[in-house]
């Protein structure tokens, strides 16, 4: 694949990389491997919350991890595809990476990092919409983070990015109602594990419709008795 489009784009981000302050690199080479890992508590603490709420808030909890893996495997079968190298062995010119260089064979594009924070934004802002302010510069920062410590050329995490995001809105979109109705079928199994799984949903002490006709009901004939 032909990279020099960007390639000028990437020596100046390395060069702006190395120009930074000590502290600010350490940062991005701690968030490049490990912001990943914030996704994962909020997919956790996601499926936690939506224990307590009805099925269909479930059901999107339980597909915001499933969407993000289908991202990383397209992702990861589109570059086994296009077998491009690295910009830090191919860009003449260009500043030493921050983290060591992937090995020969850990190809470029598109960005594995840039795609799984890109599904994992969309799929968490869908089944989350309030943490969209927090997911979405998270992926986007993410992926900025890869160029910024010289792995990847700007290409690569901006079709990550996009790629991720539409693979996990589509997978979200064609499983959702199957999983809401796996989520129906697993709180009313009655299992210890199901219910660990599952949670109690919107609870047990909430009036049924039918309980409120009833009494509405009632109270006409009595209304009507006096008269």
């Amino acid at each position: 694949m032909d990279s020099s489009a960007t390639a000028p784009l990437y020596r100046d981000v390395t060069d702006f990389a190395h120009d930074m302050p000590s502290w600010v690199q350490h940062l991005a080479e701690v968030w490049t491997e490990f912001g990943l890992l914030v996704f994962g508590v909020l997919f956790i603490t996601g499926w936690w919350r939506a224990r307590r709420a009805d099925e269909g808030t479930l059901a999107l909890a339980v597909l915001a991890p499933v969407a993000t893996a289908f991202g990383y495997v397209v992702s990861e079968v589109l570059k086994s595809v296009v077998t491009e190298e690295r910009p830090c062995r191919t860009v003449a010119g260009a500043m030493a990476s921050l983290v060591p260089c992937p090995p020969v064979g850990d190809w470029s594009f598109p960005s594995n990092h840039s795609a799984i924070a890109g599904a994992a934004a969309v799929a968490l802002a869908i089944s989350r919409p309030r943490l969209a302010w927090l997911t979405v510069p998270m992926a986007l920062l993410m992926a900025f983070s890869r160029v910024f410590v010289g792995v990847h050329y700007p290409h690569d995490v901006a079709v990550g990015l996009v790629m991720g995001a539409l693979v996990s809105a589509a997978v979200v979109l064609v499983l959702r109602r199957p999983t809401r109705s796996l989520a129906v079928t697993v709180r009313t199994s009655g299992t210890p594990v199901a219910a660990l799984l599952s949670g109690p949903g919107m609870g047990a002490g909430a009036v049924p419709r039918t309980g409120g006709r009833r009494r509405a009901g009632g109270r006409g004939k009595r209304r009507a008795g006096r008269r």
